[in-house]
């Protein structure tokens, strides 16, 4: 989905976004949600959710959290991509600022 497609899919703001990460394309080990006010506003809030072991698409608890989470920041819509987009580790926090993350070698080479 491009930035045009979900913009027609936005009903009103504030807009929640789900974003699922892990070290390869099978298994979410971090869950990001970011709350944008309005169009074309910068992120107000942001809350991550971490996990070593198990998928946390599939888990209950986290999903319930997500959704209290966007409740409290009384979120009109909210748009999730189908999918894990990358390494959940931060590039510049985790490991150095242009290089491959050496814990997640399924991503390197991929964009």
């Amino acid at each position: 989905m491009d930035r045009e497609e979900s913009q027609e899919s936005v009903r009103s703001y504030p807009v929640g976004t789900v974003a699922f990460y892990g070290p390869d394309d099978s298994r979410a080990t971090k869950v990001a949600v970011a709350i944008l006010p309005y169009q074309d506003s910068e992120v107000t809030e942001l809350r991550r959710w971490f996990g070593e072991t198990g998928d946390l698409r599939k888990d209950d608890m986290i999903f319930a959290e997500i959704a209290a989470f966007l409740w409290e920041q009384d979120v009109h819509s909210v748009v999730m991509v189908d999918g894990i987009l990358g390494c959940p580790h931060e590039e510049g926090t985790d490991y150095p600022e242009g290089g491959v993350c050496p814990k997640c070698p399924y991503w390197a080479g991929r964009d």
